[in-house]
């Protein structure tokens, strides 16, 4: 089977450049679970292990108005498209959390 060539001008999709980040970057991501002990550092060994240069005193916590549950935003340094949905599905599959956005 031929696949036509490609007409002059266009090339394969580059995915850095269809991404609307700017690689490395900076990139705040937020974790909701229940408020209970381990569950700060499991975070942050998440983000440790895709971010090795992670720094731990950026992180920002929010008790939720009835204290049951935990909101932990961590900032990580993006270097791909790739790294943060590894990022998102580490914490997603984590038995800890609940939420990631």
């Amino acid at each position: 089977m031929n696949t036509p060539p490609n007409p002059p001008g266009d090339s394969p999709v580059d995915a850095r450049k269809e991404s609307l980040i700017d690689y490395p970057s900076k990139f705040p991501i937020k974790v909701m679970g229940v408020k209970v002990d381990g569950f700060v550092h499991a975070v942050t060994q998440v983000a440790e292990r895709f971010d090795p240069d992670f720094d731990a005193s950026t992180i920002e916590l929010r008790s939720s108005k009835a204290g049951n549950y935990l909101g932990v935003t961590i900032t990580v340094t993006a270097t791909s498209r790739e790294q943060l949905d590894d990022i998102y599905r580490a914490l997603s599959a984590h038995p800890m959390v609940k939420v990631v956005l």
